[in-house]
């Protein structure tokens, strides 16, 4: 089940339950994946309730509650997405569907904070085949290798002192 509280550009029901749908397949889940998108203030809720976190996030997973027939449930923010959107210069439909995937891969068993890669191959694998631009994975080594990067030029420069 596909629930839109929050609109987005160019992407409708249908197109991402179809997306999903491949996803799902591809990865080889057992039952299906409902997916809400939503407000970041909603994402926040749901954050601090099942993670204790006080901060909005882009998506969250969770698995299912021992329903036959279930994958689990997938909840995506429609402003960060569309604010991700925007800097990367991809659509926000390509966006919530490059979330979507990430959510479907945590419901699948992947988890990128201890897999030692494996996450981010498969993730970089499927976004591939589904022709959608650079991943959430991706993205977040990348930033990971600027900040270092930028770290250790600046430990490098001379003192001025």
């Amino acid at each position: 089940m596909i629930i839109f509280r929050k609109r987005v550009t160019g992407l409708t029901s249908a197109a991402l339950a179809n997306f999903v749908g491949r996803a799902g397949r591809a990865l080889r889940l057992r039952g299906g994946v409902n997916v809400l998108v939503t407000s970041s203030q909603e994402l926040r809720a749901l954050n601090g309730v099942f993670r204790g976190k006080d901060k909005a996030t882009d998506v969250l997973s969770f698995p299912p509650s021992l329903r036959d027939g279930f994958a689990g449930d997938v909840a995506i923010s429609a402003q960060i997405a569309s604010h991700n959107a925007k800097l990367l210069g991809h659509s926000a439909a390509e966006e919530i569907k490059i979330l979507a995937l990430h959510g479907i891969l945590h419901l699948a068993g992947y988890d990128h904070e201890s897999d030692e890669g494996e996450m981010e191959r498969k993730e970089v694998k499927l976004r591939r085949t589904f022709g959608l631009p650079v991943g959430l994975i991706e993205r977040n080594m990348a930033g990971r290798k600027n900040v270092a990067a930028k770290r250790e030029k600046a430990a490098r420069r001379p003192s001025s002192r």
